[in-house]
Formats: C-alpha cells, structure tokens, sequence
C-alpha cells in the first residue's frame, strides 16, 4: 500500500467521507470541494496515476469510470465532470491514482 494520504485512507489510519467502495476502489467527499458535489474515486490497487498503468489495468480502469458514473448517480447529478490529473504539471497533488467526480454547479470550459 503506498504512503500517500490516499494509501492512509484506505489503511483506515484516517477518517473520510465514504460515498461508495467496493473490492477494488472507494469512492469518498473531496476535502477542498471545487463544487457542491466533489467526490473522489481512488483505486485499492497502488497505482500513482494513468501514466503508470499498463494493460494489466485495463480492467480496473474501466471500473473506475463505471463507479465515477454510479457515485455521480447516487449523488443526484444529471450531468457531472470526471477528471484524472496525471502529473504535477498536470495539477496532481496525491500521487495515487484519483478520479474527480465534479458537479452540482454549471462548469466552465477551459477547465485552467
């Protein structure tokens, strides 16, 4: 289990604001919400961020979009933003793979 805040989390050596788990990630409130609703979906599985997977996680990848869309469901949202940063420049802060599940307001685009 890595030793990010996230690694922690999933340890249980620190409380979240659980929306949703499963066998393979859990899905909790972010703690600086950039909306009404920010939940983040984080693998259980270490995987510091997309630029590390492989084909092996494949399958893990595509679960993780799937609970992106059920904890969006469970939150209420008809439509929603899911943003995976990869890399610092990128705006990654933890690095352990995360899904953000934005919504609850209208979204501007460009993101940033």
């Amino acid at each position: 289990m890595t030793t990010t805040i996230f690694g922690r989390i999933l340890r249980g050596e620190i409380p979240c604001d659980q929306v949703y788990d499963d066998d393979l990630c859990l899905a909790f409130r972010d703690v600086q919400p950039q909306a009404p609703v920010h939940v983040l979906v984080i693998p259980r599985h270490p995987l510091v961020n997309l630029a590390d997977a492989g084909e092996a996680d494949q399958a893990l990848l595509g679960h993780l979009l799937l609970v992106a869309a059920k904890v969006a469901r469970l939150e209420g949202l008809d439509a929603w933003r899911t943003v995976i940063n990869s890399g610092a420049e990128a705006g990654q802060s933890v690095f352990h793979l995360h899904l953000h599940v934005i919504g609850g307001r209208p979204l501007a685009w460009p993101p940033g």
